[in-house]
């Protein structure tokens, strides 16, 4: 009977695991659509967020089952809690994801972005991609000190966002006040969007450790 438990405790994780890859590919393909005004891109990330969704709910289901059925205390109960919080936030990835696709088709056949502020975004889904595919490995390994090192990488992203500000709030930013909107934005998206990632391997950090990064002591 336990040892059909940590089966069921395996295989809800590796579904948080496979969600988390799902916003993955759904950023780095928004992302493509939004540089590139690639429409056919743009309408493949918002069909497929339904499924991000589906998988969300499954794993919502199935966790709540284990905390009805089994009862778990300890490490099984953080893993438990952390899956359910985790699951909100790499649903919301992939939100963000789609809130970028649709930015792109509401433009197409026109770029979203104005010429000076494109090589930021590609950047940007560049970090996010990484910041997901880490966090995706993070769950699998239960990898504390990969989980901690993930917000060097959220910094840079925090770096980019905030530089976004300098460039579209120039007196010389010709492209007018629509696209510095369309800019401050999507840049919002992309910085929320690593954020969540870092929420998830903190998630982590706390079915390790027991604390959450942040608060108390984080070398427990």
């Amino acid at each position: 009977m336990r040892e059909a438990y940590q089966d069921q405790l395996g295989q809800l994780a590796e579904r948080l695991a496979d969600m988390c890859a799902m916003s993955g590919k759904a950023i780095e393909l928004a992302t493509k659509a939004l540089l590139e005004a690639d429409l056919a891109v743009a309408e493949q990330v918002i069909s497929d967020d339904a499924r991000i969704d589906e998988v969300r709910a499954s794993i919502e289901e199935q966790a709540y089952a284990l905390l009805a059925l089994q009862a778990p205390v300890a490490t099984d109960l953080r893993t438990v809690l952390a899956v359910i919080h985790a699951a909100e936030s790499v649903e919301r990835m992939g939100d963000l994801a789609l809130h970028v696709a649709k930015a792109a088709r509401r433009r197409h056949p026109n770029h979203v972005l104005a010429e000076p502020v494109a090589p930021y975004f590609a950047e940007m889904g560049r970090i996010a991609v990484e910041l997901a595919t880490e966090a995706t490995d993070i769950i699998r390994t239960q990898d504390v000190a990969r989980a901690r090192s993930l917000e060097d990488a959220d910094d840079a992203m925090d770096d980019l966002h905030r530089h976004l500000f300098t460039v579209i709030m120039d007196k010389e930013w010709p492209h007018g006040v629509p696209s510095a909107v369309d800019t401050t934005l999507l840049g919002r998206f992309y910085e929320r969007f690593a954020d969540h990632a870092v929420s998830v391997a903190k998630r982590t950090v706390f079915v390790v450790t027991g604390k959450m990064p942040g608060y108390g002591d984080e070398e427990a």
